[in-house]
Parts: C-alpha cells; sequence; structure tokens
C-alpha cells in the first residue's frame, strides 16, 4: 500500500483534468498528463504553463507557482506510458461510462497493482465505473470541481471494495494542494451536485411560475444567502438563525408547497427535543457553551463584512454591468 503520493498521472488534459494537473504540480507533486493523442497533450501542457503564468501575473496563484507547475508537470505520448510507474491517477475524461470504462481498463492494464485509481465524476457512481477496474480496492471517486485551480472542496467516494487505508492517503495528498476534502456515499451526484441541481431546479420553477425573472433569481441567491455559503453550510446557518425559526417556515412551505417542501424529520426531531441551535446551546453540530456561540458570531460578522468589502473591491460582474 502506498503511504504518501510523491507521483500521479492525469488522464484527460482538458480544462477539468489540466486544472486537477495544475494544482497536484504547484504542490511539489511530479504530475504526467495523457490525452487522446500526444499532439493533444503536448498543447494542453502549453496552454497550462502559460495560464499558470498569466494567473501568477494577476496575482491568482502565488508566487513560485509557474516555477512548480514547469518543474513538475510533463506529458505522455499515451495513457500507458503516463499511468506505468505512478503512485495515483486521476481519470478525468467526458461523464460517459463507456469512455470511462474504456480509460479505465487501459489505465488497469499497466498501473502497478498498488497505484491509487481515483475518477473525476460529478455524477456517476463508484459501482457504475469499478466493473472495469481490476485491484477494486485501490479505486474511488476523486471529484474536483471546475475551475479546479481555483475551488478547493474535493468529494471522496468510496465504493462497496475500495479499502479504507486509501482514504488518508489521498487525503494526504489533497492537503499538500491547499484542498478541502469530504468524505460522502456512493449515490448518483454525491452531495455536490444533488445539491445544486436542486437549487437549479426550484430556481427554474420560480421562473416558470412567474415569480421573478432568472436575473433576479440570482441576484438574491448571490446576494442573500449565498453571501453566507463561502463561510457556513446550511447546517451551521439553521443552528445560527434558530431551528425553531426553521421549523415555522417549513410549515408555511409545506402547507403552501406540499410534502416537496415538507419539515425534515431530522429538524422536527431537534425542535421537539428543545434544541433550537446557537440560541439554546444545542442543533445540528451538537453542543454550543456561550465562549463558542460568542466565537461563532463574531467570525460570521467578520466573515460577511469582508466579504462585502470583497465584492466592493472587485466590482460587479460583467452580467451585472
Amino acid at each position: 500500500m502506498i503511504d504518501t503520493i510523491k507521483t500521479a498521472a492525469v488522464i484527460g488534459a482538458g480544462y477539468m483534468g489540466g486544472g486537477i494537473a495544475q494544482s497536484l504540480a504547484a504542490a511539489g507533486i511530479s504530475v504526467t498528463l495523457a490525452d487522446v493523442s500526444a499532439e493533444a497533450t503536448e498543447a494542453s501542457l502549453q496552454r497550462l504553463l502559460r495560464e499558470a503564468g498569466e494567473f501568477e501575473a494577476q496575482g491568482l496563484f502565488p508566487a513560485g507557482s509557474t516555477a512548480a507547475i514547469t518543474a513538475n508537470l510533463r506529458t505522455a505520448p499515451s495513457i500507458e506510458d503516463a499511468v506505468r510507474d505512478v503512485d495515483f491517477i486521476e481519470e478525468a475524461v467526458p461523464e460517459v461510462p463507456a469512455i470511462k470504462h474504456d480509460v479505465l481498463r487501459r489505465i488497469c492494464a499497466v498501473a502497478r497493482p498498488e497505484a491509487i485509481i481515483g475518477t473525476n465524476t460529478s455524477t456517476l457512481p463508484v459501482k457504475l465505473l469499478v466493473t472495469a477496474v481490476t485491484n477494486p480496492e485501490r479505486f474511488l471517486t476523486v471529484h474536483f470541481s471546475n475551475p479546479a485551480p481555483f475551488i478547493p472542496g474535493v468529494e471522496l467516494v468510496s465504493g462497496e471494495a475500495t479499502d479504507p487505508a486509501v482514504i488518508p492517503v489521498v487525503k494526504d495528498m489533497l492537503r499538500r494542494a491547499k484542498r478541502s476534502s469530504a468524505e460522502v456515499a456512493d449515490v448518483p451526484g454525491f452531495v455536490l451536485n444533488r445539491l445544486q441541481y436542486v437549487l437549479l431546479k426550484e430556481s427554474n420553477s420560480i421562473v416558470e411560475e412567474g415569480i421573478a425573472t432568472a436575473r433576479d433569481v440570482d441576484t438574491i441567491v448571490r446576494s442573500t444567502f449565498g453571501f453566507r455559503l463561502p463561510f457556513f453550510g446550511p447546517f451551521a446557518i439553521a443552528d445560527m438563525a434558530g431551528l425553531d425559526v426553521y421549523a415555522n417556515c417549513f410549515k408555511t412551505f409545506e402547507d403552501s408547497f406540499g410534502e416537496r417542501l415538507a419539515t425534515p424529520e431530522l429538524l422536527k426531531s431537534l425542535v421537539a427535543d428543545g434544541k433550537y441551535g446557537v440560541k439554546n446551546g444545542e442543533g445540528f453540530y451538537g453542543t454550543f457553551d456561550p465562549e463558542m456561540a460568542a466565537k461563532l458570531v463574531a467570525y460570521r460578522n467578520k466573515a460577511y463584512a469582508r466579504m462585502a468589502q470583497l465584492l466592493e473591491e472587485l466590482g460587479p460582474s460583467p452580467l451585472e454591468q
């Protein structure tokens, strides 16, 4: 079993795979890139190096990133050449099971039996892809988000056969690449896209019902609850707002929209037990003592104020001009 990932291959050198390769190479990991042809891979490498220089010049990458990426990122003429001797392989080809199966078979035919294999998929379960993998105990989803050089969160999804010992090794690699990781269950869409697509679906319903325009929906999302999301997830936000408040609001939704927006059972249970979140010391996150509650509120206020300052500094997006 590999205990530290020092070398990696990324298969698929498009914007997703290329961004992953940049991120790992910037962290000092030796990365080999391969795509559908040697020519396509070489063209991608030149793009990635050019972009790295531009990002560093713009202050988007830390100083020295371009030199690190240039030193650690190389190409191989084929998938087989790229994966033959590396510790970790990230498959980042299109979200089509047949294509992923073909690439995974080619990877497994030559990769070291102990090499860890990750798939970058947005929605496909491990159980759908693992049939193409030999030594399935080393296979899992390692789901980066687009644009990979800038989005820090990564979903880790184990299959039934995945060896639990693989997870801390992958987490260590991601930590070195300054990425946050979360383990989620092997279901279609995982967590990220299940939430993201539900938001988009409900947003479409609001527009279709004539409640607001697409532009106004986006304004509300980004300037109200979306303003909180860089710092807190929905459970922490609810704990701070008050779970009893949420339960009352759900009653309105349930009366208006029926079962689709009925009060969640977990929320009902907490409120029934008198657990209202920060306001009375216990909620989704467990217990809040007064000192923790005060620190949390102080952090929240500082975070939101800084976000407002950042948005003022950046100015409106091109869509708002």
